[in-house]
């Protein structure tokens, strides 16, 4: 789950990291009155859940009250198109106003556990205010990568070693150490799958504070964060996202034309690769989980044929705790109750494999079966093809 800019600076602020003074507003009075606290000048930033708002005309400098009233009027309600939205875009809801710094130096930091060692990556580099992955592809000598137990947290030596890279030393480089500690402590308190500063600013009097932040929650672990989960917006959330989260389904879309239905993440994944390797293409991730009722067998059912680029379904499930026959009775009431015009192939094995198949066989529905999963890819792909 990814919070809004103005949501991780109130996450930092709240441990003490330093954040430029601003304010969240949904009008252009609230702004007008944001920026007269300020002085001048003031950024105004649009919030949404996307990378690249300056290029897409989503972060302004102001000087004045006319300035800012036409910058709040612009922004607030624009549908803002970047590299990461899609040529849709996001609308625009709310702005951050914010007080503007003098800018001495712009660096980079973001954290991020590193799943291969079991470490918290700490990566940093002196080229902030950029695309860090042009920067690694061009320039990879100027990044450095740490890795920190997260047991053990930062330690000085690892202090020493970044600040000596990103050449800060005295005060700034105290004030900087002092972030980095902070910055990771909040990984781990928070379970955060990313904590990025960029920039990461070096003001004219030496403080550090952070100019922009971009912090992911893992969802998984929002059980435990009931602070940070009530902060979700769900008005940017794929509508068929949400509501599979509802349902208690882990659900994502994807852009292709073939539904995936599926109980288990490994076998989501090797389902979705052999749709590929057929010549297909998954419109989904859906991953109905172990213990799935028929209800939620039934909801994901309805999910999948809510998507208008669906042109078929692929059903594949190994029964275990999921019985197959339950699985069976979720598809065949889902699919009686509605107009059913998309061709379906069924795999599965396990758990009353054999009570399920008769059951969708009596029926009465059209629906293709598929005795193994390298079957069920060929077939779904090829029936897809065909539409």
């Amino acid at each position: 789950m990814q919070l809004h800019e103005y949501q991780a600076k109130s996450l930092l602020a709240g441990a003490g990291l330093a954040v430029p003074r601003g304010r969240v507003c949904v009008t252009v009075e609230e702004a007008e009155q944001a920026g007269v606290g300020f002085g001048w000048p003031v950024a105004v930033k649009a919030q949404v859940l996307a990378g690249g708002r300056g290029k897409g005309g989503g972060v302004r400098i102001v000087a004045d009250p006319e300035e800012l009233r036409q910058a709040a009027g612009s922004i607030l309600g624009m549908r803002l198109v970047t590299a990461q939205t899609g040529e849709q875009g996001l609308r625009v809801g709310r702005i951050l106003v914010e007080e503007a710094l003098d800018i001495d130096r712009e660096l980079y930091l973001s954290l991020l556990p590193d799943r291969e060692t079991a470490t918290l990556a700490v990566v940093v580099s002196a080229e902030g205010g950029v695309n860090i992955e042009e920067t690694a592809a061009a320039a990879p000598e100027k990044i450095l990568r740490l890795a920190v137990d997260p047991l053990l947290g930062v330690q000085p030596f690892h202090l020493r070693r970044l600040s000596y890279f990103l050449g800060l030393d005295g005060e700034t480089g105290s004030a900087f150490s002092r972030f980095v500690s902070g910055l990771a402590e909040l990984a781990v308190r928070y379970d955060l799958l990313l904590a990025e500063i960029n920039p990461l600013v070096v003001t004219g009097s030496g403080a550090i504070v952070a100019l922009d932040a971009k912090v992911e929650v893992d969802s998984q672990a929002l059980f435990r964060q009931p602070e940070l989960a009530g902060q979700r917006d769900v008005t940017e959330q794929d509508p068929l996202e949400r509501r599979a989260g509802e349902a208690g389904l882990n659900y994502i879309r994807l852009s292709g034309n073939i539904g995936t239905m599926v109980n288990g993440a490994g076998l989501a994944m090797a389902t979705m690769d052999l749709i590929k390797r057929a010549g297909g293409s998954p419109a989904n991730f859906l991953d109905v989980g172990g213990g799935a009722s028929a209800a939620m067998i039934e909801q994901g059912f309805r999910i999948l044929t809510a998507d208008p680029d669906v042109k078929a379904i692929l059903i594949n499930i190994f029964g275990g705790i999921l019985r197959c026959d339950v699985l069976a009775s979720g598809v065949v009431e889902a699919a009686g109750s509605m107009e059913l015009d998309l061709p379906v192939v069924v795999r599965m094995e396990g758990t009353n494999a054999e009570q399920g198949r008769e059951l969708l066989a009596g029926s009465g529905l059209d629906l293709v079966p598929a005795l193994s999963l390298a079957d069920a890819a060929e077939k779904i792909a090829t029936l897809a093809r065909s539409l």
